[in-house]
């Protein structure tokens, strides 16, 4: 019987980490498959790599604050881990089926909660400090992006001009013996490097997804016992990349598509934010929402070049500009006009960013660990494990 409930175990950690890879992989490539700098395919197999190294390096910490920290380790007997593991995964997968990154660190918190408080043994203090993070992270990636956008970007667009050329980025010389890579007819060494400086900092906020996710699908197991640390996270790693292959073309459109429509330089700034933010959250122990502080970068970084078509006063007086006007797209100026005499036609191009698209996003990061930390108090109450 324990057997049978181990391997049961290991598919749902599976199951939930499939999930994972779906959501997290459309946060981490999202903006680079948007500006067409890669492909679907190779994102997924980016992912896969910068994940596996994000939860065998700063991953440990994480796996042990969710694996015995918030509730005693005794309370993860093997019956209690499949529980909780199912309840996350049956969340996120709701999450993924409409194609929404959904906030896999808040879910499985969540339904661990839910098990604490049923049990009697939630730690409190825990609890209080990763809820506290929740909140305070989001507002730091929103207003770093926002003074950058505000203050930082015009510059920064008018120095390092990093847009797309039509065409090729690389191709093959096959003149010679043997085929050489250049650069694209159209593709400038400058872009060549912002688009390697994209990619890199995209395989960062990987690497960050999997410092904070990989404890999401294992951490019950490696809790009570029934995979050592290091299986437990080539077992994570393995079914997030899973999830990127397949599942996760649906989160790479919303991200990278819907959501908004951001150019290289945007991209660049929004991946360093989040992913500097989450990876720091992972070396203390706190398992955070990588998804969450990406979007909040998104918004933050389009409401500070949005409000530069007034003045600071005008700005915190109430007096901006309508969040349709999307600032990102500005065309790339060598003088930066001063502070308030920018106009919404300089800044306009699409919308920065769709409001159905938005508030979906931000009804399933609400409702999935709900859903997850009800269902799984609702059993543990009723049933003892």
């Amino acid at each position: 019987m324990v057997e049978i409930l181990l391997v049961v175990g290991l598919l749902v950690a599976a199951f939930v980490g499939f999930n994972i890879g779906g959501s997290s992989t459309g946060v981490a490539f999202g903006p680079a498959v948007g500006s067409g700098l890669v492909s679907k395919l190779l994102a997924a197999g980016l992912m896969t790599a910068f994940a596996l190294l994000g939860g065998w390096t700063a991953g440990r910490e994480v796996i042990k604050t969710m694996g015995g920290q918030i509730v005693p380790q005794s309370e993860f007997t093997l019956a209690a881990s499949v529980a909780v593991l199912f309840f996350v995964g049956f969340a996120l997968l709701i999450s993924n089926t409409f194609g929404v990154p959904a906030s896999t660190s808040m879910t499985a918190v969540g339904a661990i909660a839910g098990l604490g408080v049923a049990t009697g043994t939630l730690n409190e203090a825990v609890m209080l400090e990763i809820i506290s993070w929740w909140i305070v992270a989001p507002v730091i990636a929103f207003w770093v992006c926002a003074v950058i956008g505000r203050y930082v970007y015009p510059y920064l667009d008018a120095k390092l001009e990093l847009d797309s050329s039509p065409g090729p980025l690389v191709e093959f010389d096959n003149a010679g013996i043997l085929p050489k890579l250049r650069l694209g007819p159209n593709t400038t060494p400058r872009e060549a490097w912002s688009t390697v400086l994209v990619i890199a900092i995209a395989c960062y906020m990987a690497y960050s997804a999997g410092a904070s996710n990989a404890a999401n699908a294992v951490a019950p197991l490696v809790g009570n016992g029934a995979l050592k640390l290091n299986e437990g996270i080539l077992l994570g790693a393995g079914a997030i990349g899973l999830g990127a292959f397949t599942i996760a073309r649906r989160t790479l459109d919303t991200v990278g598509n819907d959501l908004t429509e951001l150019p290289i330089l945007a991209a660049l700034i929004v991946e360093t934010v989040s992913a500097s933010l989450i990876a720091f959250l992972s070396y203390i122990g706190i398992p955070a929402s990588l998804a969450v502080s990406a979007t909040m970068c998104i918004v933050g970084l389009g409401w500070g070049r949005a409000t530069r078509t007034v003045t600071l006063g005008e700005a915190l007086g109430g007096k901006s500009p309508e969040m349709s006007v999307n600032a990102l797209a500005a065309e790339t100026q060598e003088e930066v006009p001063a502070m308030g005499q920018e106009t919404e036609t300089d800044l306009a191009g699409s919308d920065l960013f769709d409001p159905g698209t938005t508030g979906r996003v931000i009804f399933f990061w609400l409702l999935t660990p709900s859903l997850s930390a009800l269902a799984s108090y609702a059993l543990f109450a009723m049933s003892p494990f």
